[in-house]
């Protein structure tokens, strides 16, 4: 009986001690966008450019959002709705988990700019037409502060890169 008590006691003391010696799993910090897309996922991927708008049918924001990006549909600027429930994979295969999240590639499928939760048609438009002309935006770009007038790491929110 000594025996199992002391096992007990044990095998309690090394969980704490274990429990203590390991780091605690970081909290997640905020939502990736993709860095790249194969643009033969997408609709024209012979287009030179790709708005690709994920969003959901149950998303208050998203239809905003994606009535801005239809704006740029051209023959140089092919636009995409890629809806959860009826593009499943695609949000799977790009880790897209929060929504409306707005990805701009260019022909190569690199992601130039990206967008996640409600974005302006202005600064929408305006980052689409900077990548497409670079020096179309005045030098100091949009206000600081809104997305597309930085340039950065397109797995950030609000980012245009290039």
């Amino acid at each position: 009986m000594l025996v199992l008590v002391l096992v007990a006691v044990a095998v309690v003391v090394a969980l704490v001690l274990e429990r203590r010696r390991r780091p605690a799993d970081p909290a997640p910090t905020g939502y990736a966008l993709p860095a790249q897309l194969d643009r033969a996922d997408f609709d024209r991927p012979e287009a030179p450019w790709l708005v690709a708008v994920f969003t959901s049918a149950t998303c208050s924001t998203c239809a905003s959002v994606w009535s801005k990006a239809q704006m740029l549909a051209s023959d140089d600027v092919a636009v995409q709705e890629v809806e959860v429930s009826a593009a499943r994979h695609l949000h799977e295969r790009y880790r897209i988990e929060a929504v409306p999240a707005v990805v701009v590639a260019d022909a190569a499928g690199e992601v130039r700019a990206t967008f996640l939760g409600p974005v302006t048609a202005t600064d929408l438009w305006a980052t689409v037409a900077e990548l497409r002309e670079p020096g179309t935006l005045p030098a100091g770009g949009c206000e600081p502060g809104h997305p597309g007038s930085r340039s950065g790491d397109p797995g950030s929110p609000g980012t245009a890169g290039g």
